[in-house]
């Protein structure tokens, strides 16, 4: 996936402007940078990976210049717990299926933690696909609408689907801590 179809497919769950988001499982970087486009200027990215050669990779994709400023790659097991700094929004992007589902609620709790008031929770996975070896536990849309539920957020709102090639749909969806009623379904 290049980096404007990753944008596109998460663009409503990003509002733009000075923000600290978290990008785990960043991998080299794809969505590390459509945050970047979505966010502006002003916005940084905390890339997270415990990949440290696809860290190597954002590295190199981003530039010495953003780094530090706009991104800032942490060698980590996002299943693992860290301080974050408070958050304006966390993304996972093909990462939540790598974690066992008995220990999905209790990551996405971890995480919903460390978000600001109004902060959001951004899941990008697939929906009608079989388990296989690079997607171990394919978390659908009903899947996340329970996870969510079970961490005390309000439904996810879907901000982007797209057919994937390799079977299924690949979508985006999420959440604010807060629950605002005042967010519109994308």
């Amino acid at each position: 996936m290049d980096v404007r179809t990753a944008a596109n497919l998460i663009r409503a769950a990003v509002p733009p402007g000075a923000a600290t988001w978290a990008d785990l499982g960043a991998g080299s970087g794809t969505f590390t940078r459509a945050l970047l486009t979505l966010l502006g200027p002003k916005g940084r990215v905390v890339a997270v990976d415990k990949d440290a050669s696809a860290l190597a990779e954002l590295r190199d994709a981003i530039g010495e210049t953003a780094l530090g400023a706009r991104v800032v790659p942490l060698h980590h097991d996002f299943r693992k717990p860290h301080e974050f700094p408070p958050l304006d929004g966390v993304l996972l992007a093909n990462a939540l299926h790598f974690v066992a589902p008995d220990e999905q609620a209790a990551v996405l709790t971890r995480l919903k933690n460390s978000l600001r008031p109004e902060g959001r929770l951004v899941v990008v996975d697939y929906d009608g696909r079989a388990a296989n070896a690079w997607v171990p536990h394919p978390v659908s849309q009903r899947r996340l609408a329970e996870l969510f539920e079970a961490i005390g957020l309000a439904p996810p709102f879907i901000a982007g689907i797209r057919p994937s090639r390799y079977g299924g749909t690949l979508y985006a969806a999420w959440s604010a801590v807060s629950g605002s009623s005042s967010d519109k379904r994308a």
